[in-house]
């Protein structure tokens, strides 16, 4: 588990489409450098989260580590699109000692998103983000938390879909400062995990509804017969 509040900035120093290395696993991995910050306390084993993705640390030393990469990874996010020299954002998995910023990332990216505008206002930048995979927007809404590249947002504005479904929000210069989104133009590609809360209530909601219509004497069952019932007396009383 993440909070969203980047800790430093890496650099890719590699990234190998096939590390025959037993710490590569005969698969992809990505090497980052410059992560000295976060490594003073690291095991094989823990968990990193790179630009919001949830990573697995199987070998480091004092500046650097390298992570493994699978195939749903490489479908759900922009991992491929790390080149050597690309910077990320880091965070270490959250320690009981941590305190709580941001609000609470899984590190489990959904989809990505293309950057469709960046607008200065004051200090501030607004970006704007449209989705690759349109379904998420659902979750998407004004006031809420998202996740982009590992750094916990507020959504300032949505969009109606009819209009394009945009999303947007507000960053203060802190944040500029400490994460990788003023580097990145219009059209790159960002992860995005948008926030659990929205897809626990919308669960519950459907296995509840599935389990009320299945049983014929449940409360909505009840309900509904006794609507239609009253409409239908309603009707023939005319």
């Amino acid at each position: 588990m993440f909070t969203g509040i980047v800790e430093c900035i890496g650099t890719v120093l590699e990234n190998n489409p096939y590390d025959e290395t037993e710490s590569g696993g005969q698969g992809v991995s990505i090497t980052i450098g410059d992560a000295g910050a976060i490594l003073s306390d690291c095991h094989i084993g823990d968990s990193i989260a790179i630009n919001g993705i949830c990573l697995t640390a199987t070998e480091f030393d004092t500046e650097s580590f390298k992570v493994g990469i699978s195939p749903e990874t490489i479908k759900r996010t922009n991992v491929a699109s790390w080149t050597q020299g690309a910077k990320v954002n880091l965070e270490r998995a959250v320690s009981q000692d941590v305190r709580f910023g941001g609000h609470y990332v899984q590190g489990h990216v959904d989809t990505v998103a293309n950057i469709v505008s960046r607008e200065p206002e004051g200090n501030s930048i607004i970006f704007g983000f449209r989705l690759r995979d349109q379904e998420y927007f659902k979750y998407i809404v004004e006031k809420g938390f998202i996740c982009i590249d590992g750094t916990s947002l507020t959504v300032t504005q949505v969009d109606d879909l009819s209009d394009g479904g945009a999303f947007y929000i507000s960053m203060i210069k802190h944040t500029q400062d400490n994460v990788i989104m003023p580097l990145k133009k219009i059209g790159d590609e960002v992860n995005i995990e948008v926030d659990l809360t929205g897809k626990i209530i919308e669960k519950q909601i459907i296995l509840t509804l599935e389990n009320q219509i299945s049983k014929q004497d449940s409360t909505l069952n009840t309900m509904i017969t006794k609507i239609i019932e009253e409409k239908v007396k309603t009707y023939l009383d005319k």
